[in-house]
């Protein structure tokens, strides 16, 4: 498939600067979005279609980058949209969503003549913005070869496996993730209420065993207190729920991932849907009535260190 016409449903956070790629890559497209002023910016490059149906209407390739899979539900697969989406047209979900919901929306639409992968993401708003995705891809290998010219102007692409297997990398992503955020938040509080400058601290770390992209970029976040969302504390939370109910549907027990949710649940609780996921400190400083002091030398602790 050559420069096909792409349809794009969901200019979000991570939507928008998608968008931006694939327009570079010469892609004619076709922009939806519930709230219509996210797509604006993108009004002299693109149409701005008032309806999914409209969207896809033509459309050779549809992408949906979603918040979850009951809105993908009902957007990708009312039937409007299932009317106006062409035989053979290729539809690729890049939103995170159940694993069995991915295989149900994959037989669903093959039963229509149109072809699916779940290709979900990992990489957050920096990746989106610099092209750089890492793009996990469930479907068939012939399929995902058609899809490659418009994935490569997003990212780097694995195919995983069957329809459905993407949606699974992305929980054991997602898993690793919401871990290690909490690792790295216990860890720089630790050594905070110790004395220890966490900047300091963090640069040791980024030399050693220790070493991730989460302590490097979101334990930078932590010492700057910069919560800014590039992935949201509720979508984080989503995530690890489903983690959770396919673990169950496996038999399987996974304690780590239990605690996490739990935290990120406490943290949505205190008011903190917004914030981004490395924000979890916060819920660890609301635990243990105490703050992480600011970037550089000097007092690095505020509170009792200890709960009362």
């Amino acid at each position: 498939m050559t420069q096909p016409t792409v349809a794009f449903l969901g200019i979000g956070l991570m939507g928008a600067p998608m968008t931006r790629n694939l327009l570079a890559a010469g892609f004619a497209m076709r922009l939806w979005n519930r709230t219509v002023s996210k797509c604006e910016p993108f009004a002299e490059a693109a149409h701005i279609a008032a309806t999914p149906a409209e969207a896809v209407a033509g459309a050779d390739v549809v992408v949906t980058m979603l918040e979850n899979g009951d809105v993908v539900e009902a957007v990708l697969l009312a039937p409007d949209v299932l009317a106006a989406l062409a035989p053979g047209a290729l539809v690729i979900d890049m939103s995170s969503i159940a694993p069995a919901q991915a295989r149900d929306h994959g037989a669903r639409l093959q039963e229509r003549g149109i072809r699916y992968l779940d290709a979900p993401v990992s990489g957050g708003t920096r990746g989106a913005e610099a092209g750089e995705l890492s793009i996990m891809a469930g479907g068939e290998a012939a399929v995902l070869a058609e899809a490659s010219a418009v994935l490569s102007a997003l990212g780097s692409v694995t195919h995983i496996g069957p329809v459905g297997a993407g949606q699974l990398a992305k929980l054991a992503n997602q898993a690793i993730v919401g871990i290690t955020i909490g690792a790295v938040s216990e860890a720089l509080l630790l050594a905070a209420g110790g004395g220890a400058d966490p900047a300091a601290v963090r640069q040791a770390l980024l030399g050693g065993f220790a070493h991730s992209r989460i302590l490097d970029q979101h334990g930078l976040r932590m010492i700057e207190r910069d919560f800014e969302p590039g992935a949201p504390a509720r979508i984080q939370l989503k995530d690890l729920r489903m983690i959770l109910d396919e673990a169950r549907a496996q038999g399987l027990t996974l304690p780590l991932a239990q605690q996490v949710h739990n935290s990120y649940q406490s943290l949505l609780a205190n008011g903190h849907s917004e914030v981004d996921h490395s924000g979890l400190l916060l819920e660890l400083e609301h635990l243990n009535g105490s703050r992480l002091g600011a970037v550089g030398p000097g007092p690095a602790w505020s509170g009792s260190g200890s709960r009362e």
